[in-house]
Formats: structure tokens, sequence, C-alpha cells
């Protein structure tokens, strides 16, 4: 068996707070014609404004329910009174005196007559994916850093000086020299699971990326001059 719904939720915390503002049950439904007291009905969801969510973590999805509270008697005005009275005390349910427009009656099939309209906040939430257990020990592996050395040439072996080499993501960076020639310090390096590092390459209207392998003593990297 599931858990209430948010507006079943929300519906029943109302009916609550008013049974004791009215000092009566509210029963829930459509207004009437018959009875003596005030009658709770659901009439309109309208949007809020959603919060963006962030990694795995899902945020609400959030909305405002809209309720009519009517009288259906004389003995309803009285509870309308303390209704009234209560919500613009304590402020737990915000009121709009927004009830009288005829339309509104036309289409519910009844009489104009004395109400409020409610607006509740409510929410669907999104539970947060559970993290897989942890079958194994947990084991730290500290990685080493390394620097990478080479030279940057373009076509028939022309050093390429005042070029910014970089390692994204990271402060790691420097220029080229005379020689096309870098050095570049602070790699993170795995040498259980080695792989290609990553540089970035800018100057003489050049913007590229490049994969080196870091067990290389000088690495070459050439770069073509750009096309119109």
């Amino acid at each position: 068996m599931t858990g209430r719904g948010p507006i079943e939720t929300a519906t029943t915390e109302l009916a609550t707070w008013l049974t004791g503002a009215a000092g009566e049950p509210v029963p829930i439904g459509p207004p009437r014609t018959d009875g003596d007291g005030l009658t709770l009905w659901p009439m309109d969801l309208r949007p809020a404004r959603q919060t963006r969510s962030s990694g795995a973590v899902r945020e609400p999805y959030r909305f405002t329910i809209r309720y009519l509270l009517c009288v259906t008697g004389p003995a309803g005005l009285d509870r309308l009174d303390r209704v009234l009275t209560a919500a613009t005390s304590d402020g737990s349910y915000p009121v709009v005196l927004e009830a009288g427009d005829p339309t509104l009656w036309t289409a519910l099939g009844a009489a104009p007559r004395p109400a409020l309209l409610i607006d509740v906040p409510a929410q669907v939430d999104h539970p947060t994916p559970a993290a897989p257990p942890v079958l194994r020990p947990l084991r730290l592996h500290q990685l080493a850093v390394r620097s990478l050395a080479g030279r940057v040439v373009g076509p028939e072996d022309q050093p390429l000086a005042a070029m910014r080499v970089e390692l994204p993501g990271s402060p790691s960076a420097t220029h080229t020299d005379p020689d096309g020639r870098f050095l570049i310090v602070g790699v993170p390096h795995d040498p259980e699971h080695p792989a290609p590092v990553r540089l970035r390459l800018t100057g003489r209207g050049l913007v590229l990326t490049a994969d080196v392998d870091a067990d290389e003593d000088d690495i070459v990297i050439v770069c073509a001059p750009p096309t119109n």
C-alpha cells in the first residue's frame, strides 16, 4: 500500500486546521444547497516556481492547490468569520478574497454566496537513489605528480614560440620558449592505470587540444596553421 499523495495530504491537513478554526468539522465536497455550515473543495492546481536540480539529487516539483471554502447556510457565516479571523491572525494559510466571480458559481451550478479562496503550497518529492553497497574495504590511493617536457612545432618541424600550453582544469600552464620547448609540472600520474594526458594549446590564431603519452621523454606536438 502506498502513502498519501501531496494533494490528499494537503487537503487533509487543511481540513484539520479548518475544523479547529471553525469549531466543527468541515466536509470536503463541492458547494451544496442543503446543510448549514461550510464546505471545502480543491478547485484548481497552479504552477509554482521550480528550483533547478543539480547532481543526482532531484528537487521536488512544486505547485499550489487553490481551495474554495464557502457557506452552505446561515450558520456558515459565523464559521466563515472564525476561519477568516484565524487565517489573518496566525498566517497559517493565505486567503484570497476573489471568490465572488459569477462565472465561478455558474460553473459550479450553485448560487453565489460568501466564500474564501485558500492557496496551499504542495510538492511532489523525488526520492534520492540509494547508494550502492560497499562490497569491499575502501582503499586510499595517492596519485603521484610528474612533469611533462616537450616541443611544439609547426610544419617542417619549425619551433613555435610563445604558445600557451596548459593542463585543463588545473593551474598548471606555461609558454613555449624560442625553441618551442615547454615544461608542465604538477601533472597527476597513476602508474597502475596509465592514461593519455590532454593538453590545451593556444596562440598564433590556434586553439587546439592534444592527447600525449606521459611516458615519452620528449613529447612533440605538431600544430597545423589555421585554414581560411
